[in-house]
């Protein structure tokens, strides 16, 4: 299997690579090592140590040597914590080896809280319906959530034999994730990569997303590995979900009406997609957050005025209406990120009646960075306005005094955040901390992915590195392209 050196950053532990003897025979141990069940572990410890405890059944230790030896068997798959010596404790990390024949299920939710690095999350059962939650156990960082449930989420990808799930904890007992600052989260989103063989591009458009303001409504999302009924599922997203808790952790009122854009109708315009007039003014979307739910009128009014209101009002108004740094940052966010589903609809909007101006919090990229939804490619010179998708956008540049300073803060952007070198090293975060993870899920999904009825018909496929070479390319390109439409 795959050998490197992983940082165990959620373990706050430093790591190397296992299944080799160290080449100085009295090395000092380190403080962790990550092998799978079946893979020889020879580590070369301080000269002097006589005892290392407590030692996995199978392990041994050689004193003389100084040597500790182990081949965890097919049903060892777990984190272990041994002293080496009298104080130093040494993380041994085992990974299911799932592709094994003989492989032993299911894996202990309570010793495998880790996988390479990554936390591990286990569910139960395959949540079934898209509409309802269903019962659900839980596990997670050595934690068994019982009072949960699940269902499952997306369009297109309800399709995929690698699913999307939303995730419901019960207030008495939240999810929590200190280690990445992600407390006391009700709802919780599980993203597939399945139409995604780099692993980053949701997380990367996130992270841009963050990355402009401080003060916008943040998603935190970071990589884990799900096992489902006890099988390995492979490598996901985490991440927030947009709802009233949220928002509350946001320091917005629970109260406040969030609506959800839904389809292309979303667009702050008075007709449709198709250019037929709208049934109503908000059409495209629906309300998740806020009583009544039928009532829509603080929405009817926002599109009211983005799509009819005449320049002067709309100058005088608009700063009073939306948290227009919210809503310009969607578009240098979506345009820079080509995110051809994600400038209208794949949106949330959130609006407190009782005071406050509209929030924008952004949804769903796997149309990003290269790729439509279906995987197809993109152009990464493609000059896109979306002044189709969304009706804001357009009245931003009819107005010079807000179109100057917009390209301003484009063009800012550019040589700030989204620099391409400031973008490439993200990537390359990312990559050191779920490379191997997203090689097994390559092996598990590969087959699966390439042979999908939605793309199969594609003769441009990539390999988990050929992709990433490819994306890396692609905002190189992307960069470039939108520097000059937008120079300093």
């Amino acid at each position: 299997m795959w050998r490197a050196a992983i940082v165990l950053a959620l373990l706050g532990l430093a790591a190397c690579s296992g299944g080799v003897e160290d080449d100085d025979p009295c090395a000092p141990a380190p403080d962790a090592v990550w092998i799978e069940e079946t893979e020889t572990l020879e580590l070369a410890v301080d000269c002097g140590v006589t005892e290392i405890q407590p030692l996995p059944d199978g392990a041994s230790f050689d004193a003389d040597a100084s040597l500790l030896t182990w081949t965890p068997r097919l049903d060892q798959a777990g984190v272990y914590r041994v002293t080496v010596g009298e104080t130093h404790v040494l993380t041994i990390g085992v990974a299911d080896k799932w592709d094994d024949p003989s492989n032993v299920p299911p894996v202990d939710p309570l010793i495998y809280t880790h996988e390479y690095g990554l936390p591990v999350l286990f569910l139960s059962q395959a949540p079934t319906s898209a509409s309802d939650f269903t019962p659900v156990t839980i596990y997670y960082g050595g934690k068994e959530y019982i009072a949960a449930d699940g269902k499952l989420r997306g369009a297109a990808s309800l399709g995929y034999p690698k699913n999307s799930y939303t995730l419901r904890f019960d207030n008495r007992d939240p999810f929590d994730e200190p280690d990445r600052e992600f407390i006391g989260k009700r709802k919780i989103v599980l993203t597939t990569t399945f139409d995604d063989n780099t692993y980053v591009r949701q997380r990367l458009c996130f992270d841009l997303w963050n990355a402009l303001s401080e003060d916008h409504i943040q998603i935190d999302t970071y990589s884990a590995v799900v096992y489902l009924e006890g099988e390995y599922w492979g490598l996901y997203l985490l991440g927030d979900h947009p709802d009233r808790h949220l928002m509350r952790q946001h320091g917005l009122s629970e109260a406040g009406n969030l609506y959800k854009a839904i389809n292309h109708d979303a667009n702050f315009k008075l007709t449709r997609n198709d250019g037929n007039p709208k049934g109503t003014l908000h059409d495209g979307y629906e309300k998740k957050e806020g009583t009544p739910a039928t009532d829509f009128a603080d929405l009817d009014d926002l599109v009211d005025f983005a799509a009819t209101s005449d320049s002067a009002t709309f100058l005088a108004e608009v700063d009073s209406r939306i948290e227009r740094a919210d809503y310009e940052d969607w578009f240098v966010f979506v345009t820079f990120t080509l995110s051809n589903d994600s400038a209208g609809k794949n949106s949330y909007h959130y609006h407190d009646p009782q005071g406050g101006p509209w929030r924008y919090v952004p949804w769903d990229f796997n149309d990003s960075l290269g790729q439509n939804w279906r995987t197809l490619r993109t152009d990464a010179d493609q000059l896109q306005d979306f002044f189709w998708a969304n009706e804001l956008f357009v009245r931003f540049f009819d107005e010079p005094t807000i179109a100057g300073p917009l390209r301003a803060r484009y063009a800012a952007a550019l040589q700030g955040v989204y620099h391409v070198d400031e973008v490439l090293a993200r990537i390359d975060d990312y990559i050191a901390e779920i490379d191997i993870s997203a090689r097994r899920d390559q092996q598990r999904w590969g087959d699966a992915y390439r042979n999908y009825g939605g793309w199969n018909t594609r003769g441009d496929f990539n390999d988990y590195d050929g992709e990433l070479d490819y994306l890396r390319a692609w905002i190189l390109d992307r960069w470039t392209f939108q520097s000059s439409q937008y120079p300093e």
